[in-house]
C-alpha cells in the first residue's frame, strides 16, 4: 500500500476568499465572510492509471505468493480503509484568513460523502472527480457558481451572498447598498464604517445627512427633498413646489371658491353654518406675514403661517391672477391686487397661502373657518391648545371626509372643486390620496404643545362625546371634557 503516499504529495488545492454583505438601515460594507475552496484535478489521469496499476500489480503478487483470496471480511475492511485514506486526500482544508473589522468568520464546513456522490448545488448534477468548488457549505462545479443578479460565473477573489445565494461584489452592491433618492449616489458609510442617512418620516425618502446643510429645496407642501434631476417650481415668494403637489396647486383667489364654498356644505352638514359670508383671499407669504402683524389676536402655528383669521380692517394684496410657469421654472407674470377689509363683524377676512394642493389649501381653510365661526357665534377668549385644538379638530374631519368619501378611482370627481380641477388638469388620484394621509398625519403627528396636545385632546373629547357636546362643554367651561 505504499503507493498512497504519492497521491497524498501531487494533491494540489486552491483557496480564494469572499465576503458575505448584511442588509441594514444601518450596517456594515462587509458583515460577514465566507472562504470558498477551489480544488484543482483532484489527480491527474496519469496517477489514475498509476493507481489502477498498483492495484493490479497488488492483486497479482498475492496470487503469485498463494496465500489464496482473503475472506470476504478482512477484504472488505482493506477497500473501506482505501476509500478512507482517498476521501481524506480530498477534503480541503482552509487557511487562517485575515479578519474584516469586527465581522463574523465563517469556516466551511467540510461535507463527507460517499465516493462520487458530490452534486453541485447549482445543475444538481454529480460533480465526479474533475474539478469544483466548496462554499456556502456546498459543492459546485466552477461554471455553476453564478451571481443571483446577473447571471455570470463568480470567479472573483471576493464575492457577497445574500441569503444563501452567491453575489458579485458590485452586483450585490447595486442591488443592495442604499442610494440616495436626491443626489442618486451611494449613501456613504460614517467613520464608524456603517451607512447612514435620513428618512421622511411618511414618504420614506433617503438622503445623504450631507444634504440637510447644503441648502437643498424641499417642497413647501409635502416635505421632501429636490432630487437633483426633477427641478421643483420656484414661487414669487421663495418657496418651492415639486411637480406633482403643483399638479392640484391653487393658484389665485378665483380659483378657490368652488372649495370654499364644499366647505361651507361641510359645515352646513354639521349643523355649523355661518351665517355671515366672510371674504376668502389668496395672498402671497410676505403679505400673509404682514396681515398677522397686523393683527391684535391670534396663535400662529410655526416655523410658518399658512393660514389666518382677521378681525382687524386691514388692506390686503389678494393675489387676483395665476402666475404661468416661464424659464427655470419659475412662476411668472402673478398679478395682485389691493383689497380693503372693512369691519362689518368680528371676522373681517380669511387669508390662505397661495399655491398650495387642494387638499392642504382645503384643510387649512377648515381650520380658519372654525376660528371664524367660533368668533361669530361669540365664544368667549380660550386658551391656544383648546382653540387650535378644536381647529384642527376640523380640518382633520375635512380631510378624513373627503378620502372616506371617494375612493382612489374618483378622489377628484367627490366635490364640485375637485371636478373642476379635473376637467381643467390631468390628474394622479393616487398621489392627491396619497397627500391627503399625508396632510392628516402632519395633523396627528404635530408635537407642539398648542397645535398637537391640542388636537389630540379635542379628538379624544370629539370621538367620545360628539362634536356638539364638545363644543358645548367649550361653550361654558373653555376647556374640552374629560
Amino acid at each position: 500500500m505504499g503507493w498512497l503516499s504519492k497521491i497524498f504529495k501531487t494533491s494540489d488545492h486552491k483557496i480564494s476568499e469572499g465576503h458575505y454583505h448584511n442588509n441594514h438601515s444601518n450596517y456594515k460594507d462587509d458583515a460577514d465572510s465566507y472562504t470558498p475552496s477551489t480544488s484543482g484535478d483532484v489527480w491527474p489521469k496519469s496517477e489514475d492509471e498509476d493507481i489502477d496499476r498498483a492495484i493490479a500489480l497488488s492483486l497479482v503478487e498475492e496470487n503469485q505468493k498463494g496465500n489464496g483470496v482473503n475472506d470476504y471480511k478482512s477484504q472488505l475492511e482493506e477497500d473501506e480503509q482505501l476509500a478512507r485514506a482517498i476521501e481524506q486526500s480530498l477534503i480541503v482544508e482552509s487557511p487562517p484568513r485575515p479578519r474584516y473589522g469586527n465581522e463574523n468568520m465563517h469556516q466551511p464546513v467540510p461535507l463527507y460523502f460517499p465516493m462520487g456522490y458530490r452534486v453541485c448545488a447549482g445543475c444538481n448534477t454529480e460533480i465526479g472527480y474533475g474539478r469544483y468548488l466548496n462554499c456556502l457549505n456546498t459543492f459546485w462545479h466552477p461554471e455553476c457558481f453564478r451571481c443571483r443578479a446577473c447571471n455570470l460565473p463568480i470567479s472573483d477573489y471576493e464575492f457577497s451572498t445574500s441569503g444563501n445565494y452567491p453575489y458579485h461584489k458590485s452586483c450585490y452592491k447595486e442591488s443592495y447598498h442604499p442610494k440616495c433618492d436626491v443626489c442618486k449616489h451611494f449613501i456613504p458609510t460614517n467613520h464608524a464604517g456603517l451607512i447612514e442617512y435620513r428618512a421622511h418620516p411618511f414618504w420614506i425618502q433617503k438622503y445623504c445627512p450631507t444634504h440637510e446643510h447644503d441648502n437643498t429645496p424641499r417642497c413647501c407642501s409635502c416635505e421632501r427633498m429636490e432630487p437633483r434631476e426633477a427641478g421643483y417650481i420656484g414661487l414669487n415668494d421663495g418657496r418651492k413646489l415639486c411637480l406633482e403637489c403643483l399638479d392640484s396647486a391653487i393658484m389665485d383667489t378665483n380659483e378657490c371658491q368652488p372649495l370654499y364654498a364644499d366647505i361651507q356644505k361641510f359645515y352646513e352638514s354639521l349643523n355649523m353654518k355661518l351665517d355671515q359670508q366672510v371674504p376668502l383671499l389668496l395672498v402671497e407669504r410676505q403679505a400673509l406675514n404682514e396681515a398677522r402683524e397686523g393683527e391684535k389676536n391670534g396663535h400662529y402655528h410655526m416655523p410658518e403661517t399658512r393660514g389666518l383669521c382677521l378681525s382687524e380692517e386691514q388692506t390686503i394684496s389678494s393675489i387676483s391672477r395665476r402666475p404661468r410657469l416661464g424659464t427655470g421654472n419659475r412662476a411668472i407674470d402673478m398679478r395682485t391686487q389691493p383689497y380693503k377689509l372693512t369691519r362689518r363683524c368680528d371676522v373681517t377676512a380669511i387669508l390662505i397661502l397661495f399655491g398650495l394642493p387642494r387638499l392642504l389649501t382645503g384643510s387649512i381653510l377648515a381650520h380658519e373657518m372654525m376660528h371664524a365661526w367660533l368668533r361669530l357665534r361669540g365664544y368667549q377668549t380660550l386658551s391656544q391648545d383648546v382653540e387650535e385644538g378644536i381647529c384642527q379638530v376640523l380640518a382633520h374631519m375635512w380631510l378624513e371626509s373627503e378620502l372616506s368619501s371617494a375612493s382612489g378611482s374618483n378622489l377628484l370627481s367627490a366635490s364640485s372643486s375637485s371636478a373642476s380641477y379635473a376637467s381643467r388638469k390631468g390628474k394622479s388620484p393616487a398621489f392627491e390620496r396619497k397627500l391627503g394621509e399625508f396632510f392628516m398625519h402632519q395633523i396627528e403627528s404635530d408635537i407642539s404643545p398648542v397645535y398637537g396636545d391640542g388636537f389630540r385632546a379635542g379628538q379624544i373629547a370629539v370621538r367620545k362625546y360628539g362634536l356638539q357636546k364638545t363644543l358645548n362643554h367649550i361653550w361654558m367651561t373653555g376647556t374640552f371634557p374629560f
